[in-house]
């Protein structure tokens, strides 16, 4: 630490790059700092610190870290400490980001983030700090306070267990564990998703993920006939509503919470932080949102178990288009999430294309079926479990030809839910459906599909790489803009970051034209689970989240070069 601080004295009033002179490994006694990249100038990205606490100061009981929910649950809280610690000694120092120091800060979700590391010997956290600076002058003076002292109180008061509350970490580390319990055995019980009682479901806003908080939120209400109750192994006996497989629906009258539940599914893959609201929403793993999505790419998809026939001869078993429409976007987006394995559909009638949806008996009769290329969902939805085991929740409101197909109906009536399943299938058999079935009785097989590596090009202009994001629901890779707008279940801008570099590393090394998309996915998958998400990155980086497979795949898949061959 002496060092640091002769250097930075030494260098004070010199040109900014003279900063790069305290590149390295510093002793500070109680814990070292490392600063792995320094900015070129204020105005650049900031510079990337970390600090590594040896867990004979920390002193974080092992059982608040054993096992991989109770880490990152840990690992969560101790990013939001650091995260207030250092918004607490933050000042304007100068020009620029002069004077920041920031850490990847999490949302309500608990993700697996390279911002904080714990294991038995130490705790890791990697933050950014913007150099202090007159002008393009070296403040060094300003520097050594921030690197020297308010760096130490931020270590003492956010990363030390004496000095956190040990009741709120054992609370986050029991419900992420508990989260996964529920998960973990969803399947053996024969569901897809459970939801439980007294949940908090409604969000402030679309675009505030907390839980509205104003008193009008309607706790969850377990129907009986899909009660569940759980033991688990911290919060005991709990009760809640089991979505079994199968076709679901959601109904129910405009403005009654319909949407709001498939929400709370569609972030179900996540656990979530205590008094979120939702920590006992629970979804498959494998659960994907769909939607249509108009004007994005498709390369080459198999979509001919809904659409066939196009006009002028287009083919559709490997259907390729840089403008689809409503229906072929839908169909691409099913297809390709079932194609890397998905297990749960998520549809909204809202967000859907409503000729992909349904058509009912009078139209059939008005526009015959040689001249209709779409098969509905709803002649799609039963033979897609019955032979690829793969569930829909549907949220459907205006069209009751669904209960036909149904296994489960779920009503919504200001907020709360009864099963309707009864109801509905009396419905269905006193007022016989009147359309016909169409497209045949077999969904038929999922395709696979060979990535090229002539259509994925991260080089720009003389750049080799050139991958950046912008938020969450953009990613820059080489001449492509990727837009990832519709991709509902990215939750974290610090996600996207890591599947703009998962993309790169994959294209690197796995993309080699003869692998299909699948063994692309498993290989990036191996390679994290065994190094974490430091695998996909060269360098030390502390701003990537944990991302699914179903995401990196949607990526690619909307990479406007994409060009791909179908497996034989």
């Amino acid at each position: 630490m002496e060092d640091l601080r002769r250097t930075l004295a030494r260098i004070d009033g010199r040109g900014y790059k003279a900063y790069k002179e305290i590149r390295g490994t510093y002793d500070f006694g109680d814990f070292n700092l490392h600063i792995d990249h320094v900015q070129g100038d204020p105005f650049a990205a900031p510079s990337r610190l970390r600090v590594c606490v040896p867990q004979a100061l920390a002193a974080y009981p092992t059982e608040s870290f054993a096992g991989e929910s109770r880490r990152i649950a840990l690992c969560t809280y101790l990013a939001d400490q650091f995260a207030r610690a250092a918004r607490g000694r933050r000042e304007r120092r100068g020009s620029g980001k002069s004077g920041l120091i920031e850490i990847d800060t999490p949302g309500q979700q608990l993700l697996d983030r390279t911002c904080v590391r714990v294991d038995e010997q130490q705790v890791e956290a990697r933050f950014a700090v913007g150099l202090p600076a007159g002008g393009r002058r070296v403040l060094g003076r300003q520097a050594e306070q921030m690197l020297c002292e308010d760096l130490r109180a931020i270590v003492e008061g956010a990363l030390l267990y004496r000095n956190n509350d040990s009741r709120l970490i054992d609370r986050y580390v029991r419900t992420s564990e508990d989260a996964d319990f529920i998960r973990n055995g969803l399947a053996a019980r024969g569901l897809v998703a459970f939801v439980g009682e007294n949940s908090r479901l409604p969000r402030r806003s679309g675009v505030d993920d907390r839980p509205l908080d104003d008193g009008s939120a309607v706790p969850f209400h377990v129907p009986d006939k899909l009660r569940v109750e759980l033991d688990l192994p911290n919060a005991g006996r709990v009760a809640g509503m089991g979505i079994p497989v199968g076709v679901t629906l959601i109904v129910g009258g405009g403005f009654h919470g319909k949407s709001t539940l498939l929400n709370g599914l569609e972030r179900g893959i996540y656990n979530h932080r205590p008094d979120d609201g939702r920590e006992q929403v629970v979804a498959d793993p494998k659960t994907v949102k769909i939607r249509a999505e108009d004007g994005r790419r498709v390369a080459g998809v198999d979509i001919s178990s809904f659409i066939s026939r196009l006009p002028y001869g287009r083919d559709t078993h490997a259907f390729s288009t840089d403008n689809g429409s409503g229906s072929t976007s839908q169909a691409a987006n099913i297809i390709e999430a079932l194609e890397v394995g998905a297990k749960l559909l998520l549809i909204d009638e809202d967000t859907a294309a409503t000729n992909f949806m349904i058509r009912d008996h009078r139209m059939q009769q008005l526009i015959a079926a040689e001249n209709e290329p779409i098969t509905p969902l709803i002649d799609r939805v039963r033979p897609l479990y019955e032979e690829h085991e793969v569930s829909t929740v549907l949220v459907v409101g205006g069209s009751g030809d669904y209960f036909d197909v149904a296994d489960t109906v779920i009503a919504m009536e200001e907020y709360v839910p009864r099963d309707a399943t009864t109801a509905a299938k009396e419905i269905a058999a006193k007022f016989g459906a009147q359309r016909q079935c169409e497209g045949g009785d077999d969904f038929g097989l999922v395709t696979g599909r060979i990535p090229l590596p002539r259509g994925i090009d991260p080089s720009k202009g003389r750049r080799e790489t050139n991958v950046k994001t912008r938020g969450t629901r953009t990613v820059l890779f080489g001449e492509e803009t990727i837009d990832l707008g519709a991709v509902e279940q990215l939750v974290d801008p610090s996600q996207t970051r890591a599947l703009a570099a998962a993309l790169l590393y994959a294209r690197e090394r796995y993309v080699d034209g003869k692998r299909s998309l699948c063994e692309i996915l498993d290989l990036v998958e191996a390679d994290i689970e065994a190094r974490g998400l430091d695998a996909i990155d060269r360098r030390l980086v502390g701003d990537h989240a944990h991302f699914r497979r179903f995401e990196l795949a949607a990526a690619l898949n909307r990479l406007r070069s994409l060009e791909v061959e179908q497996c034989r």
